[in-house]
């Protein structure tokens, strides 16, 4: 039976976007995305809870957010989570989670100049 990797998230940027091109001239661009949600408690206070998401943009994406994404920029974002794990400095495994991103949508509202 196959599954079903699929992340949907709209948000906005932390930070801008830092690139790297690789071996091949590959770019790859990561930053960290905020989602909020808001709701109200028994007491009728609203509560906002904001949840940090680390994206990886390959290729193309990546050059698309090098060029026009900056950090509190809104967008849409569409991929699949994928865990890596490393080695620290102690000989520790660490895990990381992020999201791959495969379709990029910018929410910003055009700045109109005229």
């Amino acid at each position: 039976m196959k599954g079903l990797n699929k992340v949907t998230l709209i948000g906005n940027l932390g930070k801008d976007p830092e690139v790297q091109v690789l071996e091949g001239n590959v770019p790859v661009a990561k930053f960290s995305l905020a989602t909020t949600e808001s709701h109200r408690n028994k007491n009728g206070e609203m509560i906002t809870d904001t949840d940090w998401h680390s994206i990886v943009l390959w290729r193309g994406l990546a050059e698309l957010a090098q060029k026009y994404l900056h950090k509190g920029s809104y967008i849409y974002i569409e991929g699949k989570l994928k865990t890596r794990h490393y080695e620290d400095k102690d000989g520790l495994k660490k895990y990381v989670t992020e999201i791959i991103g495969e379709q990029l949508i910018m929410l910003d509202k055009a700045i109109d100049n005229g």
